[in-house]
């Protein structure tokens, strides 16, 4: 079963970066206010960025490397992806 790592964006225009088996329940959580301490002061708006990983570990490494990274790198890491997107729907 794979692994994600995801970015939600939220209403203060801040980022919180996390790793899941399931993004759409790890969110519902997340709104509810039951999945993280930041997510419950920074309310959640949308999911922005989602990367898949074969396993725990790795997406557990991922992770930690996105968290590391400036605001400014994190906001160039979700529009490359969803470039990409359109660039493959297109």
């Amino acid at each position: 079963m794979p692994y994600y790592v995801y970015m939600i964006l939220c209403e203060d225009n801040s980022l919180y970066t996390g790793y899941t088996k399931n993004v759409d329940s790890r969110m519902t959580l997340h709104v509810r206010g039951n999945a993280a301490r930041y997510t419950k002061m920074h309310k959640p708006k949308r999911i922005v960025y989602v990367e898949e990983f074969a396993s725990r570990a790795e997406a557990m490494k991922r992770e930690k490397s996105i968290k590391k990274l400036s605001h400014k790198r994190k906001l160039k890491l979700v529009k490359t992806q969803n470039k990409q997107r359109r660039t493959r729907h297109h």
